[in-house]
């Protein structure tokens, strides 16, 4: 299952509906590939030996090296943005709809490339790799689990940047990403100024972690740490939280769509025919069965830990104090009905960078899909997109 699970049977009854129209996939297979770093020191000053992460690319490197554009994914996204690894895989990348030849994301001009991050959420899926609480530790040989570092959206942008070091890239045409990789784009913008002139935050919180988002992010955890098969982490040589873990997710979809994705795609329809949930305490709504059937399929591909490392990592997120630093121009594209990272977010940062003397945008994507919009419509942003890259 791609995506974390995103195309699975919940989301995927949303994106067919936002991709009705067809769109062309990314016309050649992609090639996944690994990238090895031998010694990590995290910003907390861990260490970390042999990060591996995956990597994929599309277009070409032109002979100066400065036609890069770095995708960067969502909490429960891969490196998967756009093409398909087989011709069977049943979806492709999240952003096919504006990344390749002659698309907003031009590859005919541009390189492009996404990464796995650290603590990637989707490690038992045989397309990503990553390190983290399941990898093992080669000082133990089993997995490190709670030993693991606390990581941070910085560390997540160091690794990135000793890949691009490693294929001798020192500048970037722009920094994209959605949600939790809008993170890492300003984090981007704010560590390497100079490498970084164009920032394209999409379903973006900003410059910092809201609050209230923070306590989203705490009670997506609890599933996981009240399920009794999480032991505190230690969980690897026995049942994986397997329970605990489905419920997260299902609130990570839930919260991440909208009213009106939840009244087209389901109403108030039983979940079996002659279910009536006014009859039997087990009967259950079409809704309901669909994010546990969602929540079900992703946490087979899903690891607990991970999970929580990747909530930690997105909680502690803060440039605001650097934004003295940001150069780059920035082009935000909130989403219409967005409940984890509403629009006025965009256009409160936005402002606050116009005022000191950045070039900071706004585009708003539509639909029924609230944060999901920022994926599944993405299209809608399309030209302003292509504009912005453009100059």
């Amino acid at each position: 299952m791609q995506q974390g699970g995103l195309w699975g049977a919940l989301v995927g009854a949303a994106a067919l509906l936002a991709l009705s129209a067809p769109v062309a996939a990314y016309d050649q297979l992609v090639e996944k590939q690994e990238f090895l770093l031998e010694d990590f020191v995290t910003e907390q000053g861990a260490s970390i030996a042999e990060v591996r992460v995956g990597w994929e690319a599309y277009g070409e490197l032109n002979e100066a090296r400065d036609n890069v554009i770095l995708i960067c994914h969502f909490f429960s996204g891969t490196s998967n943005a756009a093409g398909k690894y087989s011709e069977d895989q049943a979806q492709p990348g999240y952003w096919n709809a504006i990344i390749g030849p002659g698309k907003p994301i031009d590859t005919d001009r541009f390189y492009v490339i996404s990464s796995d991050t650290l603590v990637n959420l989707n490690v038992a899926d045989p397309q990503v790799i990553t390190t983290g609480p399941a990898s093992i530790d080669p000082a133990t040989g089993a997995p490190y689990g709670l030993d693991f570092p606390v990581v941070s959206m910085r560390d997540f942008v160091e690794v990135q940047k000793a890949l691009l070091d490693s294929l001798g890239i020192e500048s970037l045409h722009a920094v994209m990403g959605a949600s939790g990789g809008s993170v890492q784009a300003m984090e981007w913008a704010a560590a390497y100024p100079e490498m970084v002139p164009r920032v394209v935050p999409v379903i973006s919180p900003g410059l910092d972690m809201p609050p209230y988002v923070i306590g989203l992010l705490k009670m997506w955890n609890m599933p996981i740490q009240m399920d009794p098969n999480w032991n505190g982490g230690a969980y690897y040589d026995g049942e994986p939280p397997l329970e605990g873990l489905s419920n997260a997710l299902q609130l990570v979809t839930l919260n991440a769509l909208h009213f009106d994705w939840a009244d087209t795609t389901f109403g108030r329809a039983p979940a079996e025919k002659d279910g009536d949930p006014k009859a039997a305490f087990a009967a259950a709504y079409k809704v309901e069965a669909g994010l546990q059937a969602s929540g079900d399929g992703r946490a087979a591909t899903t690891d607990a830990n991970h999970f929580l490392y990747m909530s930690k990592a997105n909680m502690t997120f803060s440039v605001a104090e650097e934004i003295e630093r940001i150069r780059a121009k920035v082009l935000f594209i909130p989403a219409e009905g967005d409940m984890i990272f509403p629009p006025f977010l965009s256009d409160r940062w936005a402002e606050k960078l116009r005022a000191q003397g950045n070039e900071a945008e706004v585009v708003t994507v539509t639909g029924p899909f609230g944060h999901l919009n920022g994926i599944f419509n993405i299209a809608q942003a399309g030209e302003a997109i292509a504009d912005f890259l453009a100059d």
